[in-house]
């Protein structure tokens, strides 16, 4: 039988019957549209995730010191800074203080003593000034970079760089203020870092159980850590049970795996609903070979034969359970849209979309073929005498 002239008659008799084969048609639409805006939404979610992180650096290792009496000297912290392939280690050291301006309400703020560049290696781009540096940590300078939800409550739309900030009641002079941004959690806006050499004013020590080290590429994350972990154990006699040593990329990896479990967890609970409507494209099929058997009947007579009427009733399934892929596909990315508009993250997988029309036109061949196997094997004579 010529292919054009079966599809032609398969939409002829599926759009003879239009609210059944809508019907039919929803279930599908439903699950394929469910499977993409799940899959999309982990999958948004999943990259603006590893984008935030990226903000932070890959190329970023922390080290967290859990006995305070191992922690780590400024020089100790060089040593560190001159290892193979590390660009950079500055020290973090947090400080309770609170944080005014003249003739201004006093308030509280997150204040960190550290070393040079600290905000360049962190990734933290600067709206105005400069960052700490060597000098300021060599001569002790009291001087501060702020974030800038501080520096908008205490100097509104004026440059508060050269101005005074008082910190536990001490002056310090504002040298750079951190620009605000949409990374996760944006923690950097009531933040305040001084030099560490000033940590004493605070009743605190320039000793850390808290550094960061930036190295050269992502690539050599984990041969640094290795280094970090020779040097800590040969110098301090750290274990790997006093200290721990992790990289924003380990970090970022683990929620990537999280996010891919969650989307073939989602996209599997969301498939259930294909199975639900190909269970009911092959019910549809059955009552339409139970009404049509008469005409079954005639073109047998008529010298149609056995394939040619189980090629018709495939096809049939097929063109219904393809509509409803491609429609699916089209209400999915358009939810997905809708989504985004409301604040949620979306990202379409092209995968996930062909896998899922080619799916429903699986579901329409496997559905199908119980039915289209009924229709061919009914006997002439007895499909004409059906009423």
């Amino acid at each position: 039988m010529n292919l054009a002239l079966t599809i032609k008659i398969a939409l002829k008799n599926i759009l003879g019957n239009r609210l059944r084969s809508g019907l039919t048609i929803l279930g599908l639409v439903i699950g394929i549209a469910s499977v993409i805006l799940l899959v999309g939404l982990v999958n948004g979610a999943s990259k603006n995730v590893s984008e935030q992180f990226a903000s932070f650096g890959a190329d970023l290792i922390q080290v967290s010191i859990y006995d305070e009496t191992k922690f780590l000297t400024d020089d100790e912290i060089k040593s560190i800074r001159e290892l193979d392939n590390v660009v950079g280690a500055a020290p973090r050291v947090s400080l309770e203080g609170s944080v005014s301006r003249e003739g201004q309400k006093s308030g509280y703020a997150e204040v960190y003593g550290t070393g040079a560049d600290f905000a360049k290696m962190m990734g933290y781009d600067l709206e105005k000034g400069r960052d700490l540096s060597r000098i300021d940590i060599d001569n002790g300078t009291k001087c501060a970079v702020i974030g800038s939800k501080l520096a908008k409550k205490y100097w509104h739309n004026s440059d508060p760089c050269g101005d005074v900030i008082k910190l536990n009641g001490d002056d310090y002079t504002v040298v750079g203020v951190l620009k605000s941004s949409s990374s996760l959690g944006d923690m950097t806006e009531n933040q305040v870092f001084i030099p560490i050499s000033t940590a004493g004013y605070f009743g605190a020590g320039t000793e850390t159980g808290e550094f960061y080290v930036k190295v050269t590429s992502e690539n050599d994350v984990e041969a640094v850590t290795g280094e970090i972990k020779s040097f800590l154990d040969s110098e301090k006699g750290l274990g790997n049970d006093d200290c721990e040593i992790y990289s924003q990329k380990e970090i970022r990896d683990s929620m990537n795996e999280v996010n891919r479990t969650m989307a073939l967890l989602l996209g599997g609970i969301a498939s259930i609903s294909l199975l639900v409507g190909g269970i009911g494209v092959m019910n549809v099929m059955l009552v339409s070979v139970t009404e049509r058997t008469r005409e079954i009947g005639i073109r047998k007579s008529l010298g149609a034969r056995r394939k040619d009427i189980m090629f018709q009733f495939l096809i049939e399934s097929m063109v219904l359970s393809l509509s409803g892929g491609l429609i699916g596909v089209i209400a999915g990315i358009a939810f997905g849209r809708v989504a985004v508009l409301i604040g949620a993250f979306f990202a379409p997988d092209i995968g996930m979309i062909l896998l899922s029309v080619g799916v429903s036109v699986a579901v329409g061949l496997i559905f199908g073929i119980l039915p289209a196997r009924r229709a061919a094997s009914l006997r002439p004579v007895e499909a004409l005498r059906y009423e």
